[in-house]
């Protein structure tokens, strides 16, 4: 069976008023209000197809999802105040609300994902749940712009969907002038050592066939550079966590097809086109290990 090792960051941090004054700026952080890099690694279109996609493909509980989802949830159990206003965003945001089960006390959640078809099966599986108590609403909109207002939101989750951001540190900022005086940001990313066996197959097999590597994979940030990234949007009182899970799959092209499902495959601008070739094929199955 072929392992692969994903490293799951929570990160949370609560918006206080004073330390960091809202400045008079657009919320995006393209404008002159926030120095921001404006260098692009991610094909926010290229990504928001692949997500109109997974939408049709991905399973109705998908285990790593649930898992991830879940341990993120249960951060609001640690909390004793309540969140009566919430925005989700993006990522496994089905998995979300359908495992809320009441905690953080939420009245009102809005979904928000930047593909229609993903946004529409939100409410497809909404309209399955039993539990109708939960006012519900549903936006098509993009991370990087943020389509909230300020001192809106006593919650904001967002589950693996934020490492696909161009501007993290910009997207976090937005979530902090949306959320209330006290107001919670939690959130979930994929860290640095998140399939590392795929990572370590596809660089050996571009090597022996290509006399080079192009990127098959995305960046993704450490521990330490979660917290500073939460300094660094102005929230108060950060934590990070640090959970792995182990997925086992029989073939890496099932692992492929399930990064496909999610809509986490690849999305950067400078991405190799061409198809896996045979090399790489069997170079990944060398990482396939006896089952226990």
């Amino acid at each position: 069976m072929a392992l692969a090792l994903r490293q799951a960051a929570s990160l949370r941090g609560w918006a206080r008023r004073g330390r960091h004054p809202i400045p008079a700026a657009p919320f995006c952080t393209d404008g002159d209000g926030f120095q921001s890099s404006r260098f692009k690694i991610f094909d926010r279109d290229f990504k928001r197809k692949q997500r109109d996609r997974a939408a049709w493909l991905m399973n109705s509980n998908d285990e790593f999802l649930d898992s991830v989802a879940d341990n993120l949830l249960d951060r609001l159990q640690d909390c004793r105040k309540t969140f009566p206003t919430a925005l989700c965003l993006g990522g496994a945001s089905e998995a979300v609300r359908r495992l809320l089960h009441g905690r953080g006390g939420i009245e009102k959640l809005a979904m928000m994902d930047m593909s229609f078809d993903m946004v529409n099966m939100l409410k497809a599986s909404d309209r399955k749940d039993s539990d109708n108590t939960l006012e519900t609403f549903y936006v098509v909109g993009d991370e990087e712009f943020l389509p909230v207002k300020e001192n809106s939101l006593d919650l904001v989750i967002s589950c693996l969907g934020l490492h696909w951001t161009n501007d993290l540190p910009g997207a976090m900022i937005q979530c902090r002038l949306a959320l209330k005086p006290d107001g919670l940001f939690l959130a979930a990313i994929l860290g640095g050592e998140t399939l590392k066996e795929l990572r370590m197959a596809c660089t050996i097999a571009q090597m022996e066939r290509e006399g080079g590597i192009s990127p098959r994979m995305s960046p993704l940030a450490q521990v330490r550079d979660a917290g500073n990234l939460l300094i660094r949007a102005g929230f108060t009182l950060p934590g990070v966590d640090v959970d792995q899970y182990t997925v086992r799959y029989n073939s890496a092209l099932e692992l492929i097809e399930h990064l496909r499902k999610m809509g986490e495959t690849n999305a950067l601008l400078q991405r190799n086109n061409q198809c896996m070739s045979p090399c790489l094929q069997l170079r990944m199955e060398l990482f396939r290990q006896p089952s226990r």
